[in-house]
């Protein structure tokens, strides 16, 4: 049924869609896009150096400090805002599952534009657990659209200024069982979309101005989970992912990669040929690929591991035995995306502790216990890194050789939800309300 920072120039020249970081500098938050998906415009969790400026180290809701706004949200949610042309968009969803909306809110007064009702679902599937939602997974919003996705209960591509919706999918099947999390991708024409459920595991690509499909790719992965009836184990739980891809480019071509479960793959975006793959012994995969010069670092989820793979001419089939460069089989984030500052991976465990690893070997640089329970990725503002958790936390330190706290703020409700960094705010969705924290001259 059819019903950028550092590299931001790069990509988007290349990939076709016109972030923050590619528009001049004297540019206004009305007329540029500083955080497009849930990783930002270079889609590893970095802010372009005109929206880091600025953005606090220290507020206080008790005094209002630095705290431009706050508004209630209806219902829960896990995704990510983004945010362009002085506005915000995120989902929301009824703790049911049976009402899914979208939010337009304007930046710079916080005052609700659109509450729109985008798909009710009669009998949605049960969540199973007390940590995602039926609207976990980020909008992507590019010059003239916004793709909205809930995983199988629907995806639609609506007017980003109205939300009227142009076209919508309601007819990708896949059984999340947890319910859905990986969040949609675009390249080029394409938006692409993954699902990897109990019952089908699958990469697809539609054609953003029509909702058709262009192509299909089922993961080939082994997952040695049959039981003696020839059927997955624990109802095919352990064939679950929740991954958002990255894009890289390798000898010239384009490479989109995306870690399932028990396997991570590179594809081609424009056909979703597969070109290779790396076994990997879990499964729960929901932190993204990033990328280094000749390399790409792969957290792949539960059992805590983290593999550092040799990117060149020569990856190609199965390079599980090699091209791993290091392995880590301890200390690694499980929900939270890392990131990558100055050749140092920044990660915070599922119990709060901060490790700092060198990119080259995969070793530890150090480590930090700061407490707390962490699902939300940490974003970052030049070499500054905020680390959210579920209590109301937010942990504000610099990227260096030791660990150096800038700051511990407290909000009245904590969060799974990454963060976005625009104009020199944080943007910080919580349990129940959005705020944005920004010095009382932010954007001006």
């Amino acid at each position: 049924m059819f019903t950028l920072s550092r590299r931001s120039w790069f990509i988007a020249a290349l990939i076709g869609v016109a972030f923050a970081a590619a528009v001049p500098r004297s540019t206004t938050a009305a007329d540029h896009i500083p955080w497009p998906e849930r990783s930002g415009s270079t889609f590893d969790g970095h802010a372009a150096p005109a929206d880091a400026s600025g953005v606090p180290t220290h507020w206080n809701e008790a005094s209002g400090q630095n705290i431009a706004w706050k508004i209630p949200l209806e219902g829960e949610g896990l995704s990510t805002p983004v945010i362009g042309y002085g506005k915000v968009w995120l989902t929301a969803a009824t703790t049911d599952g049976k009402e899914q909306y979208l939010y337009c809110i304007d930046a710079a007064s916080g005052k609700v534009l659109h509450h729109k009702l985008i798909f009710k679902n009669e009998k949605p599937e049960p969540l199973g657990n007390n940590v995602n939602t039926y609207a976990s997974p980020s909008c992507f919003l590019e010059p003239g659209a916004l793709y909205v996705h809930f995983g199988s209960y629907g995806t639609v591509r609506v007017n980003p200024e109205t939300l009227d919706v142009v076209w919508e999918r309601r007819d990708l099947p896949c059984s999340h069982f947890r319910g859905p999390g990986s969040s949609p991708f675009v390249f080029e024409n394409l938006l692409i979309l993954t699902f990897d459920g109990i019952d089908q595991q699958y990469l697809t690509a539609l054609d953003k101005q029509t909702g058709k499909t262009v192509w299909r790719t089922d993961r080939s992965t082994n997952y040695n989970d049959l039981n003696a009836e020839g059927k997955p184990r624990a109802n095919g739980d352990l064939r679950k992912a929740y991954c958002t891809p990255g894009l890289v480019k390798v000898d010239g071509q384009w490479q989109l990669i995306s870690i399932g479960s028990r396997a991570g793959f590179a594809y081609e975006p424009l056909t979703g040929k597969e070109i290779w793959t790396i076994e990997h012994p879990t499964f729960n995969a929901s932190c993204r690929p990033l990328f280094l010069p000749g390399l790409v670092l792969l957290n792949v989820g539960e059992g805590s591991r983290f593999y550092g793979v040799r990117l060149d001419s020569t990856t190609r089939g199965n390079i599980t035995k090699s091209h791993v460069q290091w392995e880590r089989k301890k200390g690694n984030s499980k929900h939270s995306s890392p990131v990558v500052v100055d050749g140092r991976i920044y990660m915070v465990t599922d119990n709060g502790i901060i490790y700092a690893v060198d990119t080259k070997t995969g070793e530890d640089v150090w480590q930090e216990r700061i407490g707390g329970a962490f699902v939300a990725s940490p974003v970052v503002a030049g070499k500054t890194i905020y680390v959210s958790d579920e209590k109301g936390f937010t942990t504000v330190f610099k990227a260096g050789d030791k660990y150096e706290e800038l700051a511990r703020n407290e909000l009245s409700a904590g969060t799974r939800s990454s963060p976005a960094i625009a104009g020199g705010a944080l943007y910080l969705r919580t349990f129940g309300f959005l705020y944005k924290i920004a010095a009382p001259n932010a954007g001006k």
